[in-house]
């Protein structure tokens, strides 16, 4: 049986159908997986040893439809499901089984505050795409595999970062996400631990301003590695504060402990850390917890995220307690 896994992007997406490529894998005898994904994110896919081929949407759209349909699937689990992916189901003819998107219940919740959503995490919805198979939750929670030539080396990382530090991601795809630089600035000022910044070549001159707090207690290292090189520095964090972002999602793959920070989107989307419930069931407590701005009139306003916030005040970033962050922190160290 040979079956393509749709997902373009972005980090935490992919990351997210881990456990659904997993357990395809495992259960499903002389299976093969192949996995659909934008050039971009293919380091993120690259050394998933569960993935028999990878294809990657680069240039070329009609290249692309002709390497995928000599492959002769016999299924298709659609984990993007948008416009392009029902042009590929619709040219490749095959039985396919898509995710539920949730698209009205979010809008619902976005638009006039009415949360219908059900109490689910994304990965069990994933899950839902593979029932016809018999495949199960194997409760392991997500994966992630850094190759040998990422792995972080000595000197990589300052000599005073060496025993210990807690990784801050700073980026996110929208700045609605992003907690404010004043905001880390004082969490970084406050912490009394090394702190590494993470984040892409975007979120460089952010992390320079965060880290002249102290510059020998706060390494930048936005943009100066690569995405699994950052992923190393998550897998060695003793604690990883996050904005809703891909670093993240890879933090809760190594089992992490995570300081989960929320603006204008909300963990009821379904997109919180995810563990899996054989680890969870070893935590005495949970090894995550949300820091947001709850009871806000204005918030989720939106599924995905703003340049800026919409009406100006950017309240569900600045309402958020830095004392809370570092409480949360310092009972997860």
């Amino acid at each position: 049986m040979k079956i393509l896994i749709i997902r373009f992007s972005s980090i935490g997406d992919i990351v997210l159908t881990t456990p659904v490529v997993r357990c395809l894998k495992k259960q499903v005898p002389d299976v093969k997986l192949h996995f659909l994904v934008k050039k971009s994110f293919y380091p993120v896919v690259k050394h998933n040893p569960y993935i028999d081929k990878i294809h990657v949407l680069d240039h070329s759209w009609g290249l692309m439809m002709h390497e995928l349909a000599d492959e002769d699937f016999d299924y298709i689990i659609d984990l993007h499901h948008n416009v392009r992916t029902l042009r590929i189901k619709n040219r490749l003819k095959k039985k396919s089984f898509s995710l539920n998107k949730l698209n009205i219940e979010k809008y619902l919740l976005t638009g006039f505050k009415i949360n219908i959503l059900p109490e689910l995490h994304i990965v069990d919805r994933e899950m839902k795409t593979v029932e016809y198979f018999g495949v199960k939750n194997d409760g392991e929670g997500m994966d992630y595999f850094i190759g040998p030539d990422d792995e972080i080396k000595k000197g990589d990382i300052p000599l005073s970062h060496s025993a210990g530090y807690i990784g801050c991601v700073i980026g996110a795809s929208y700045s609605t996400k992003q907690l404010p630089v004043h905001k880390w600035k004082e969490f970084c000022n406050r912490i009394n631990y090394p702190v590494i910044l993470l984040g892409g070549k975007v979120d460089q001159e952010m992390g320079v301003e965060i880290a002249s707090v102290d510059p020998v207690k706060v390494y930048n290292a936005c943009g100066k590695f690569s995405l699994n090189e950052s992923a190393c520095l998550v897998r060695n964090a003793k604690v990883v504060v996050s904005n809703d972002t891909g670093l993240m999602h890879i933090a809760a793959a190594f089992r992490k402990p995570v300081v989960s920070l929320w603006g204008n989107t909300v963990p009821e989307f379904g997109m919180y850390p995810y563990y899996g419930d054989n680890f969870l069931a070893t935590q005495k407590q949970s090894p995550y917890s949300i820091v947001e701005t709850r009871n806000l009139w204005c918030r989720p306003c939106s599924k995905i995220g703003y340049k800026k916030c919409p009406l100006g005040h950017f309240k569900c970033m600045e309402k958020i307690l830095v004392e809370n962050m570092i409480r949360d922190v310092e009972n997860r160290i």
